[in-house]
């Protein structure tokens, strides 16, 4: 029997699967398919030891992947049969000269009916490995690795959960010579997403795997069916995957794109039409609509490498694509092959790969950034599902409906390598049921700061607004009554928080009972706070759509003109520190200790009276009424004053040495207020649109201010849940379940009240503790994933993340140097750079600085109010970040992609936060700026000596 395959005997998916079926198909039409030959499925090291040692697939998934493993190094340990590899070397001497390089490819062959990797009906059902760029000494070591990926965990796992055999498994490999490609593409002949009868092209410089693992930048072209028209979406580029001459053992590598080929688009529209022919009549061959990958070599002349049926599948109520296909250009590698030069993954080698769950924590970092504890995690997830379910329900969904759905409910966040994500399929599904949401949809995807499509289904509609219509007598009577309804709530929660302010004296059962009591009224109240949130959205929208219709250049004027009218919770606790520091600054004796002494000695002196009834007073006020807000302070394992009152001291230290006062405060407020209604009367002239504009602007003052002060209370309630579990804490420590009361974060919230309650199913918490704490170790040494990725469905999360798609975005920063963002709060500034990735850095440390962070929350705001300016990386018009800058006045831009890396800490910097601009200053403008500083500092210093 022959083994290495050439030729007609290509054509037989049962020996070589139907991926090289298809090329030899390709070939013999007359399409351009680079050279290959096929090492047969029967050539295979299948054994009867793998297939005994099977557990069977009632067995656990670590008895499922602990026997992959077994089975890939028994295979691994054969390597090829003597025989065999001479073969293979002399049909690669004759495919390559013996000095070329080759594409190694495996498929899982088909079954006897013909189902198998890449056919009609599963055409995504493998998951084995590829590699690119193999010379002649590796060839026979890439396809035992090849073999071996028969039994990948994760194939393993999806062949068991799809009730397929995975002993059965018989894999070909294929070896293909590589064209010296300088631009790569890969088509689609109808669109993935939706069936329509158009063309979609994802193109960049250098090979292939630049596309297929989103490791270059990409330019998208669109061909119109019926017309031909061509529609281009394209990138500056400045990344492509490609090798390196005399390094051609490290494999694919990320390169520089040469500057003359950055901005042109990869593909002319020739190209993009020859692509289309090809494509078209591989579609015709294989008798549906096909995804073809292809190379350009340096003369023009195209060539195929791959072509696979696209299946496309109607929209689910879910919001998942249920479609065999992969979003042009998003495909990425498994772990295990970015640890391996040369190796790819490709998308046929994905498990049912049209559904994949897509998830993101764009806005979430702002509550939960870095790693987040096992306790936080376990009460974020009730806090999501209990406020939601009231939140939909004020909107008329059903309870039938809501219990339907209530497993997307119970996994609105998940918890992924330490880190909290959003699971947005869940979230779609269930804002579906919300009236209106069609149309509100881009404005929250944009709240989230969610860009990315991959994954998820975009339903189209000719007329959103329609969706509206049946439930506006709803909504509008909804919208009429939440101020009241947000009174009632502020009241009901006032009262609680007031009755929790001390907890000391609390018994057991007493801290439980108010934790349980607590967390019940709020499941039947927190969904006003959400309501506020969808309101504020809307309200943004309107007010947005009408200065755009009357004023030129409107977009850019909003923030300016949401400044004013009552301070919300946060911004009043701010003005609560700046009176603080008054206080301070006022009597030397007290400035200076605060300014210099350690923090816990100074507190305990205000505490006791030293400095005055009057100062004491003002501290416990302040305390009693902000003690929850802090640096992180809906994350369980942080610390807040309520714990650690001296905590409040650093942050005065900056208003101090600034001198800040309330009434500068306010009327810096004030003036830019003035200036922004100003600039409105200006921009539009007429009264009658001016008035509207009024009412609208107002409208989003009162959402916004509302949203702010449902998120302070917020903050308290997470404030309350930490003292009670970390008091219940320190008993399970005094009765010896704990060594140290921090141990708790490692626990989750039913695991502390239930070693009162008698609930624990493991008692040995210690145990529990050790495993968790080591597990989000691990996960502390892994790389931070992106903001936004995709993972196979139908396998669990864990195994899934190895198979994980990124979505990376494009740098900011264009051509002119210049950074660009979301224009948050008006006014532009120069200064230095202050890079802070962890906001612990003393308050001081960022005074007179740019600050540049990926996001902030709450506990930044004295970080920011030492600041001249504020760029994060992301965030919204209505983030926190957006809203804090407006509030304090101080320039800020939001959503301004990698700013952290584009910046140098230190640079001289100027930040426009009317056009949402950020500029590297050149050197002799930073030379001027740091001369001009210099001078002032020294006036300084002069006026004080």
């Amino acid at each position: 029997m022959e083994l290495v395959l050439n030729g007609p005997a290509l054509a037989d998916p049962a020996t070589v699967g139907h991926k090289f079926a298809r090329q030899y198909a390709m070939s013999r039409a007359g399409l351009p398919v680079p050279g290959f030959y096929c090492v047969s499925a029967e050539a295979f090291p299948a054994s009867e030891r793998t297939a005994a040692a099977f557990p069977g697939p009632e067995a656990t998934t670590e008895e499922l992947v602990d026997w992959a493993a077994a089975a890939r190094a028994r295979i691994r340990a054969g390597g090829v049969p003597a025989a065999l590899a001479e073969q293979v070397l002399a049909e690669f001497d004759e495919l390559t000269d013996g000095t070329g390089l080759v594409a190694v490819r495996a498929c899982v062959a088909a079954a006897a009916d013909g189902a198998g990797e890449d056919g009609a009906d599963d055409p995504f059902a493998g998951l084995s490995d590829s590699f690119l760029y193999v010379d002649r000494d590796a060839v026979l070591a890439r396809i035992v690795d090849c073999w071996a990926s028969a039994y990948n965990p994760e194939a393993v796992l999806y062949r068991v959960r799809r009730g397929v055999d995975p002993t059965a498994a018989r894999v070909a490999v294929g070896v293909q010579r590589m064209v010296p490609g300088v631009r790569s593409f890969v088509v689609f002949t109808r669109d993935p997403r939706s069936g329509a009868d158009r063309r979609v092209i994802a193109a960049a410089h250098g090979i292939g795997e630049g596309i297929v693992q989103e490791k270059a930048d990409i330019d998208h072209f669109f061909v119109d069916g019926p017309t031909g028209a061509i529609e281009r979406d394209t990138v500056r580029k400045s990344v492509m995957v490609g090798l390196v001459a005399d390094r051609p053992g490290d494999g694919p590598v990320p390169l520089a794109v040469p500057a003359e080929l950055a901005d042109p688009p990869v593909l002319t529209d020739a190209d993009v039409r020859r692509i289309c022919a090809l494509a078209a009549e591989a579609a015709e061959l294989f008798g549906g609509p096909q995804d073809v990958e292809g190379a350009i070599t340096a003369d023009g002349r195209i060539h195929l490498v791959q072509s696979r049926p696209v299946v496309v599948a109607a929209p689910q109520n879910t919001g998942t694509q249920n479609s065999g296909t992969r979003d042009a250009g998003t495909r990425n590698t498994g772990a295990r092959d970015a640890e391996r030069p040369g190796a790819e993954r490709s998308d046929a080698d994905q498990p049912d790969a049209g559904r994949r769950t897509p998830w993101t924590n764009h806005n979430l970092t702002e509550s939960f950034p870095g790693l987040t504890s096992a306790l936080t995690y376990s009460q974020a997830r009730v806090f999501y599902r209990m406020g939601f379910t009231d939140f939909y329900r004020r909107f008329g969904v059903s309870g039938q409906s809501l219990r339907q759905n209530q497993y997307h409910l119970s996994r609105m966040i998940g918890y992924l390598d330490g880190r909290v994500f959003y699971r947005l399929d869940a979230w779609y599904a269930l804002h579906s049921q919300v009236p209106g949401f069609a149309l509100m949809r881009p404005l929250w995807e944009r709240s989230l700061g969610l860009t990315e499509r991959t994954g998820v289904v975009h339903p189209e509609h000719r007329r959103p607004w329609a969706t509206v219509l049946p439930a506006l007598p709803r909504l509008v009577w909804m919208y009429a009554r939440q101020p009241a309804r947000l009174r009632r709530f502020l009241r009901w929660w006032d009262a609680l928080a007031a009755d929790s302010a001390s907890l000391e004296h609390c018994s057991t059962d007493e801290l439980i009972a108010r934790y349980r009591r607590m967390w019940a009224e709020a499941e039947q109240r927190w969904g006003t706070t959400m309501v506020t949130t969808y309101f504020t959205l809307a309200a943004l929208a309107s007010a947005n759509a009408l200065l755009n219709r009357w004023v030129a250049g409107g977009s850019a004027l909003l923030p300016r003109l949401l400044g004013g009218g009552k301070p919300n919770r946060t911004l009043a606790s701010v003005r609560s520190s700046i009176a603080l520091a008054e206080l301070a600054a006022a009597r030397p004796e007290l400035r200076d200790a605060v300014l210099e002494r350690p923090e816990r000695e100074v507190w305990a002196e205000i505490v006791d009276g030293r400095y005055g009834a009057d100062i004491e007073a003002a501290f416990r006020k302040h305390l009693t009424t902000y003690g929850d807000r802090a640096l992180h302070d809906l994350k369980l394992e942080a610390r807040t004053p309520r714990q650690e009152p001296w905590m409040i001291l650093p942050t005065l230290r900056p208003f101090i040495t600034q001198g800040l006062t309330v009434a500068a405060n306010l009327a810096d407020e004030a003036r830019a207020g003035a200036e922004a209604r100003q600039a409105l009367r200006e921009a539009c002239p007429n009264p009658l649109p001016r008035a509207a504009l009024g009412a609208a602007l107002a409208s989003l003052r009162f959402s916004v201010k509302a949203r702010e002060d449902t998120r302070f209370c917020r903050s308290q309630l997470y404030g309350i849940s930490r003292e009670v579990l970390w008091r219940l804490g320190d008993r399970l420590v005094a009765a010896g379940m704990l060594d140290d009361t921090a141990d708790l974060v490692h626990l989750h919230v039913e695991e502390v009240l239930g070693a009162f309650d008698g609930t624990l199913t493991e008692t040995d918490l210690r145990a529990v503790v050790l495993r968790r704490r080591a597990e989000l170790d691990r996960s502390a040494e892994k790389a931070e994933p992106p903001a936004y990725f995709t993972v196979p469905a139908d396998v669990p999360v864990p195994v899934a993340l190895t198979s994980r798609q990124d979505t990376h975005r494009a740098a900011g920063q264009t051509e002119d140097g210049v950074l660009r963002g979301l224009a948050s709060s008006s006014g532009r500034v120069r200064a230095r750079a202050k890079i802070v990735r962890d906001a612990s850095v003393p308050p001081q440390s960022c005074t007179d600085r740019i600050l540049i962070a990926k996001e902030t929350d709450p506990g930044w705001l004295a970080l920011m109010m030492a600041a001249k300016g504020i760029v994060v990386e992301r965030g919204s018009l209505i983030s926190h970040t957006a809203i804090s800058g407006r509030l304090l006045g101080i320039p800020t831009v939001v959503a301004v992609p990698r700013a952290l890396t584009a910046v140098p800490d230190g640079a001289w910097v100027e930040l426009d936060g009317d056009t949402g601009t950020v500029r590297l200053l050149s050197e002799a403008e930073a030379a001027a700026e740091t001369a001009a500083a210099a001078a002032a500092e020294a006036v300084t210093r002069a006026g004080t000596e």
